[in-house]
Formats: structure tokens, sequence, C-alpha cells
């Protein structure tokens, strides 16, 4: 263990505690008196959560006891003390009218405990959650010492709960993998199914929650609290008493045998090895009874320390007010002049209750934002090693020896993602024990280098620009993969068939890009952390390392990216439309699609327009198996400049306005009659209204619509066949959206995942997922280990806001997806996430409205 002297204090942060004073058992509006002069001892004080503190004082016991609960910010501080063994090796409680040097013979070699002194019968007495949560501390020592025994359902019950407040909600391999580090109690291995399986019923519960249903089992346990004092009766039979707030106990082994109640018991006294309890006279029994019991014990100073506690007990949970000090004899003195010091239970609740001071929140270890930063890389790591997985694993045992694939085609893409993919397991491997060690989950009592991240990117970074040359031929791999189907119609059916698994949830060509959108990834990462540290900060030099050279290969191979990007969008189109031959010429570029109503004969069609550099074309949604979108025109946009704009109001069709767009080319003018509602007819203006569109190398003319197939098929998302029925397309299509290029690599390139809590509108209770928001859509898991998504949500069309008081949603971190009757509540572990997925998820949404509906692009109105 690092000496306390050699590093910073912590454990008033881990426990929530800012850096000035907090308030203790102070009375208001004062704070810890100011330390005496001359020399100041160092005296060493270890907390409930085994980390060590340092305090300088040489001042009675009661300064000490406050510069600890004013360091942990407590304000009930009351129920605590502070205990240590005395040189003739026995515990004993720190008098806190006694000067702490009388007591602490060498404090060089002492620790000072602070623990429970006195346990309530009721923790909801305990009004401060830090208070519940030093309490719960407080079982779990007791638990593993074998203090606090019960049976072995209990036991399991009780560390099921310690385990949901450390770990959170139930992950089975991360269960077992924390239960195989970390003992709660002495026959834990027996207990693990158990464990697991009660742990496996606290889904959503907060470590807040845990603590107070731990400390609502124990303290109904026979030992809870209890401390024993060895002891015989007179006959020589070994016993041991112990006291409690409703009065003295006595217990044969581990089982209560009697108990004298506070308002049974006269006085309480003790000489020399004899512990005696005089009784009050039971007026409802007519033979008189013994009204003294007396015990033997080890030893006088034994029999002093146990009065002293029941003195204390008695005092603290039956008076109403501290008691006063006895004057002090002028010649002789009789009996022990010790009382109880501070307040009773009684003035610390009315304390709490009545006080106006300002509460400082209590948040668990770890809170610094540096480390939720590091947990979302890992988990988006997590994802993207399944991503991998997908090519490396799933799709090469998918073509498997086929002849269909070369043996070039197959040895350019898994010899150039393998490597890949083997070095991101050992760079998620280091991730997770650093979010270990930093987490307390592996040496908790050590601090310092482990509450960083900065070290373990730029080392992995550095490992990663080695692999350039792979990330380069990936996209040689996606061209060469396009290149092969179209001249083999058996190997594009073996992608086209490995599309429709449920590991592939996304279009098979976008796994090819993520290696490099996770470049984006890292690097936006690292810009996060180098903005929240100061450049003071340990690992503030190692993080601005790390993003320099991350930056460095976003812009080697940056351009390769859009490229890309723009040709993985033209292929997947290919598969939603029809009538056009070959979508993916050189030298065209996805711009934008979306949903526009076209007026005709016959009426408002709806059709979905797709903008191109070099055409428009727009389309009808045909009646096949595969909903594809059948193209009925296109609009050449070559030398294309935007003329006059007519808009004639129409009342007879809903108020809504209609318009006539007539525009030349080099080749001819042409008119089309188009209908929007206000808000969206912009769009269209929107699409056009660009400054030059590049002049066509060679004639050709605009097809004619095709009429057939006008009455477009409108069944419900819900009803389309499993493969093309959700794709982006068919969700604009029915969410009457429109999505940019830009668009999709910002949704690509700004991905998330870890769990959430899902919560329908209708329902009560929460449903842990692992969700992955990636392309404009969550996908839910069970666990992070699943193959597939059990779901998918697409968000397109959606609205992000947080619940109002209305709808009774009463947890912190909670945002709502609605989209008109469509409502979802998700519930986030902590504000960093929650600011995370609300941020990033509205970014795009609102990015996607104010791009497909700005008011303020200028049209001509004639």
């Amino acid at each position: 263990m690092v000496e306390p002297e050699e590093r910073p204090s912590v454990a008033g942060q881990r426990l929530g505690a800012p850096e000035s004073m907090g308030i203790s058992t102070l009375e208001p509006g004062q704070r810890p008196p100011t330390m005496p002069p001359g020399r100041q001892v160092s005296i060493r004080v270890q907390m409930l959560d085994d980390t060590q503190e340092v305090f300088e004082q040489r001042a009675p016991g009661k300064v000490l006891f406050d510069l600890v609960c004013a360091h942990l910010n407590l304000i009930e501080g009351d129920y605590f003390g502070l205990e240590f063994q005395d040189q003739r090796k026995m515990t004993v409680w720190l008098d806190l009218l006694k000067p702490t040097l009388k007591q602490i013979r060498r404090p060089k070699n002492t620790i000072l405990r602070f623990v429970v002194k006195f346990f309530p019968p009721d923790h909801s007495q305990l009004l401060e959650e830090l208070t519940r949560y030093l309490f719960a501390l407080q079982i779990k020592h007791d638990l593993a010492c074998g203090r606090l025994t019960c049976n072995e359902s209990s036991a399991a019950l009780l560390v099921s709960h310690i385990v949901q407040s450390e770990i959170g909600d139930f992950d089975e391999v991360q269960c077992k993998q924390h239960l195989l580090n970390n003992k709660y109690i002495p026959e834990q291995d027996a207990l693990m199914d158990k464990i697991i399986e009660y742990h496996r019923k606290h889904v959503g519960q907060t470590p807040a929650e845990s603590d107070y249903q731990l400390l609502e089992i124990a303290r109904r346990l026979e030992m809870y609290g209890v401390r024993l004092y060895p002891a015989k009766d007179r006959e020589g039979t070994k016993l041991s008493l112990a006291v409690a707030h409703s009065g003295v106990l006595v217990f044969q082994g581990h089982t209560k045998i009697n108990a004298f109640n506070w308002s049974k018991v006269r006085k309480l006294s003790f000489k020399r090895k004899r512990f005696l309890i005089k009784l009050r006279p039971d007026l409802n029994v007519s033979a008189p009874l013994i009204d003294t019991l007396e015990f033997m014990m080890g030893s006088r100073d034994c029999c002093k320390v146990f009065w002293k506690i029941c003195v204390e007990y008695h005092a603290f949970f039956r008076l109403f007010e501290e008691p006063k000090p006895k004057p002090k004899p002028v010649l002789f003195t009789r009996g022990s002049s010790f009382r109880f010091s501070g307040r009773t239970q009684r003035q610390v609740i009315d304390y709490v209750k009545d006080s106006e001071f300002k509460k400082v929140p209590f948040e668990r270890f770890p809170t610094d934002k540096a480390y939720f930063i590091a947990k979302e890389l890992l988990t988006t790591e997590r994802t993207y090693l399944k991503d991998l997985e997908v090519i490396t694993v799933s799709f090469q045992k998918s073509v498997g020896k086929d002849e269909a694939m070369p043996d070039s085609l197959r040895n350019l893409i898994f010899a150039n993602f393998e490597p890949v993919y083997k070095f991101h397991e050992t760079f998620l491997n280091d991730v997770e024990q650093r979010l270990a060690q930093w987490e307390g989950r592996s040496n908790a009592h050590i601090k310092g280098d482990y509450q960083r991240v900065g070290d373990v990117m730029l080392k992995n970074i550095q490992g990663l620009k080695l692999l350039t040359a792979h990330l380069q031929k990936h996209s040689e791999a996606l061209l060469e993969l396009e290149r092969t189907c179209r001249s083999s119609r058996r190997l594009e059916g073996l992608c086209r068939d490995f599309e429709l698994q449920k590991v592939c949830y996304l279009p098979l060509n976008i796994f090819f890009l993520r290696p490099l959108h996770r470049l984006m990834h890292y690097k936006q990462i690292l810009e996060r952390l180098c903005k929240h540290y100061p450049p003071t900060h340990d690992d503030f030099r190692d993080s601005r390392a790390a993003l320099a050279d991350i930056s460095e290969m976003v812009v080697q191979l940056h351009g390769t990216l859009i490229k890309m990007e723009n040709f993985q969008k033209l292929l997947e189109l290919k598969k939603d439309l029809t009538g056009v031959d070959d979508l993916a010429i050189p030298g065209r570029e996805f711009i934008r699609l979306g949903c526009l109503s076209k007026l005709s004969g016959k009426g408002l069609q709806q059709r979905m327009f797709f903008l191109f550099n070099d055409v428009l074309m727009y389309t009808s949604r045909g009646m096949t198996a595969s909903n594809q979108f059948k193209v009925n025109g296109q609009l050449p946009m070559y030398g294309m400049t935007v003329g006059n704009i007519l808009f004639i109001s129409d009342h007879n069709i809903n108020s809504d306005v209609s318009f006539s767009c007539f525009y030349h080319s080099t080749y001819g003018t042409k008119t089309h009659n188009l209908k929007r509602s206000p808000p969206s007819f912009v769009f269209l203006f929107k699409w056009l209204l660009f400054p030059h569109f590049p002049e066509s190398p060679e004639e050709s003319s605009a097809d004619q619509e095709s009429e057939d197939d006008l009455s477009a098929s409108r069944t419900s998302l819900e009803r389309q066949t499993p493969h093309r029925g959700n794709t982006t397309v068919h969700v604009c299509w029915h969410r009457n959206t429109s999505v940019s290029m830009v668009d999709f690599s910002v949704a690509l390139e700004n991905q998330l995942s870890g769990n959430l809590l899902r919560k329908f509108k209708n329902s009560n209770g929460w449903q842990k997922l692992w969700v992955v928001f990636t392309n404009f859509s969550l996908f839910f898991y069970k666990t992070h280990q699943d193959e597939f998504p059990l779901a998918s949500l697409p968000l397109l069309g959606y609205s992000i806001t947080v619940p109002s008081e209305s709808e009774n949603i009463h947890k912190d971190y909670v945002f709502k997806l609605h989209f008109k009757s469509h409502v979802y509540y998700f519930r986030s572990e902590s504000e960093y996430s929650f600011e995370r997925y609300s941020t990033n998820t509205n970014l795009i949404l609102f990015r996607m409205d104010s791009t497909a509906n700005n008011p303020s692009v200028v049209v001509l109105v004639t």
C-alpha cells in the first residue's frame, strides 16, 4: 500500500466531498476549531472504504472526530466513532473529551478506524444517502469478517445487493468475474449460483436503492450491529454480552438467550471483573426476584470498556438531549466521571430536519468525467470488435471455401481484416483492465496511475499506426467485392443471403468502413478528454500526444473515407431502386433523399426523390416482394439553373399550397407540377438551389415518367419483408422525411454503445438492454456479448425530450423518444451518458430537421 504521506487525500473525494470543509457534529454555523499552537502529530484514520487519511492535530478527541466528519462532509456523524487497539491490544473507542495523545501512546504505530458506533433499529431514520452508504460499507465489512451471521439465503441476497451497488445491472460474465475477484462472505463459492440468481432480479436498481435494500435485510438479522464481549454467568457458563438500541443482550454463541430492555434496567455498574445489571422490580410478580444480575468478564478493563459503551448507547437512544456534566467534588471522588458526550439520536434527527444547510450532492467514486469518457471508449470498443467479427468470423464462415469467391478476393478481405481484429482484441483487454482498476474492482486501495486512460490510448494508437496499410486495403476490398459480384451471380447471392442473417444488422458494405469510422471515434473521444483535462493533469500529455497521432491518421485516410462513404451509399441505394441500370457510375455523388408529393392528373401521388450531383430521380414504391422503389423519371442536373417559381393558392386541397417549378437546362425547358404542405415544400427548393451543376459531358434526355403502378403501397413498417422493409429509404417514405449525405456521415461517425433501461409508455418496470446507436437507429441487445440485436428502433422522424412532471417518471437521467403515439423512455446510468445519448441523438435528429425544412432558404416568387 502507498503510504498516506506520499499521496493526496482522496477518500473525501471518493465519498463526494468538495474541497471546502463540510458540516459535521458541530453546531450550526461553526467550523472545525483551529489547532492549538505546538507540535502537530500525524494521526492515520482508516475509512470504511479502506482508504487511509492523515490528520495533523494534538487537541481533544472531539476535534479529531469533527475533522474526519468534515472531511467526509458527513452531516449525521453522531452515529459513528473512532476505534483503535490500545497498548493492551484491546479495541476501545476514542474518548471525545480527553486529549487524543493521552489515549494513543504511539500515534505513528496506531491506525484509528472510522466505523459505525450506534446502530438504529430503522434505517429510515438515517436521512442522508451518504450516511446509508457508510452503513452499507459497515455491513459489508461485518459480513466479510463473519461478525454478521445469517442463513445462506439471506447471505446470498445481501451479497447480491452489494454487487448491484458496485457493478450495476446484471451481466452474467461481469457478475461471475466480480465475485471471483471479491470475497464478501466466507462461504461465497458455494453460494455463487444463488447470488447470481438474486442479482439478476435487481435490474434498474440504483446504488442508493441497493444500499437501502441491504440495510432493510440486515436490520432484521439477530446479529445486526452486535459486538460481542466475552463473559461468564455465576455458574461459569461461557456467554457473551452485547448492547443495542433496546438494551443489554446476552448471547450463547451466536444465539440470543436473553435481553434486558432499558425500561427494566435501573442501574449498570462494574466492580473489578464483575459487570452488574440492577433491574427494576416487576410489579406484576408477587414473588421476589433477583434484582441484580452478575457477569464475570476477562478483566476490570474489559468491564469498563463494555460499561462505557452501554452508557453511551442508553444516552444516545433514550435521552432527548445530551446529559449535563456532574459538578466536580471538592475533596473526594467516587466512581467513574465518564459521561456520554455528543448529541442524542433525537437531537441529530431534529437538527437534520430543521437545519437549512445546503446539502452537498453525494455521488459514488468514481465521479471524474474522464472516467466516463474512458467508459465510453470501453463500450464502443466492445461494439466495434463485434462489428469486425461480422467480417472476420460470420462473413468468412458464410462464404467459406465457395468457389464463387476467388482466392485473391478472399485474401484481400480477410488478410487485411484479421490483423486489425486481433489488434483490437488486445486493445479492448487493456481498456477493460484499466477500467476495472479505476472502478476499484482490482486493487481498490491503489490510486494515482490507474485513474487515467490517455496512456492506454497512446500506446495502442501508436500500434494502430503500424496497421495503416491494412486500413487502406479495406476500401480496395470493398471495390473488388462489388466488381466481382457484378460478374458472379452466385457470389452476389451469397452476399445477399448473408445480409438476411441477423448478425448482419447493417448493410454488409458498412462493415467494410467500420475501421475508418473508428478512427473518427477515437479522435472525438480524445478531443473530449483533452478539453476536460487541465494542462497540469498527469494524463494530459499522453492524451494530447494520442490525439496528435490519431489526427494524423484521420487526415491521411479522410479522403478515402469520403469516397468510400459515397460509394457505399450508392451501392445501398442500388438495392432499393429498380428501373435504373447502374447507379454507382464514376463521378456520381449522392446528395439527399426524401419524400414529396407530385400533383398529376390522378391527384396527389407520394414520391421518393433522390438527388445526385448529376441527376434528380423521383420514384414510386413498388408492389414487389422486395418493396423496391421504381424510378418514374430522371431530371438531369448538368448545367441546370433555377428559374421562376410560381405559388398558387388552392383552397380545394386542404388549404395547402400547390406550385409549379419551372427550370431550364442546356437541353430545353421542362415544367413539373408538385404539391407540398408549407412546412416542407421549401425542402425541395433547398435541393435545387445549388449555385452550379456540372456541364454534361454528352447529350442525354430526361426519361418520361411511367404511369404504371402509381398507387404505391402504404403498408406499415411492421408488415414489411424482413430485409428491405426497414432501410433508411423505407423509413423516410413512411415518416415523410429526408436525409442528406452529410447526415449519413454524421450518423455513422457518431456511434454510441452502452447499457440503457427502457420503459414503454404504459408499462411499470424498466428493462435493461445493451443499446447501440448508429445509422439513425437504436439496436437493442440483451447483453454486449450477444451476436445479433433483439430488435431495432429507426429514429428518423422521432423527437427527443425529457419527461414532464405529469408523466410521473421519478428517475434521474431519463430521456423520452416520441413519434406520434409511439413513446419510449430511456434511462442512463450517469449524467455523462445521459448527456451523450440525448445530445448525440438530438444533434442528428435536429440536424436532419433543420436541413430538410430550413425556412431561411430564399426563393424567387412572382
